[in-house]
């Protein structure tokens, strides 16, 4: 059955537009997207197909270009529309921390850093520069690695932090294996981040750790 033929408390959009993008399961938020299924599927019944395909929402949202356009139904069209709405949700979040002081904004700046980094299929190091306010100034990648590990200097995050003139810096880096748990390294290369930052009369606030879907803060985990 069409979804023009549900009903309309069914219906995606009507759903949406009723009760909030939020009462929307990843399928039914996913078919809004695609707007029209296939002969004898619906959006509804495509979208569960793509996301049992890909595993989860973020693998179908990281998929490189051609096993995403291999998808039948799918394609280059699709795939420019949905990485248009991944660098739409990236720079509202950024936006958002500019505005804003980024203590006030936790969630902001956990979606910010994962839309950034989850994808990544290397370690990737950046570092956001705060002012007094600890609205943002500044996001920099300041070292790309491997598959498993990324090199960063405690010098060459103090002298950008004194090149934007910063209060404050949040830091986070990506784990592509998906593995959450900070290393001890990740550990150690935090405190001698804190220690190389004081000298300056620099807060470090935070180190995120983006792995798949999460995103570990070491500050509330006490790893810093």
């Amino acid at each position: 059955m069409p979804i023009t033929d549900w009903p309309a408390g069914e219906r995606p959009r009507e759903k949406l537009l009723n009760l909030g993008a939020s009462a929307l399961s990843e399928a039914e938020l996913l078919a809004i997207f695609l707007r029209v299924g296939l002969p004898g599927k619906s959006a509804v019944d495509l979208a569960r197909d793509l996301l049992a395909h890909f595993g989860s929402l973020a693998a179908l949202f990281a998929a490189p270009r051609p096993a995403f356009a291999a998808v039948p139904g799918m394609g280059d069209a699709k795939f420019a529309q949905l990485q248009a709405v991944l660098e739409m949700a990236r720079r509202t979040l950024k936006e958002e921390l500019h505005q804003a002081s980024a203590l006030d904004s936790p969630d902001a700046v956990r979606g910010y850093l994962g839309l950034l980094l989850r994808h990544r299929d290397i370690e990737v190091f950046v570092a956001l520069f705060l002012d007094t306010s600890h609205r943002v100034i500044a996001c920099e990648e300041l070292s790309h690695g491997s598959l498993s590990e990324t090199r960063v200097y405690p010098r060459e995050l103090a002298r950008r932090a004194l090149a934007h003139n910063a209060a404050a810096v949040i830091v986070a880096h990506n784990h592509p294996s998906g593995r959450a748990d900070a290393s001890e390294a990740d550990r150690l290369l935090t405190r001698q981040l804190v220690q190389t930052l004081s000298l300056i009369d620099v807060r470090l606030l935070d180190h995120f750790l983006v792995a798949g879907p999460q995103v570990e803060s070491f500050a509330e985990r006490g790893w810093m």
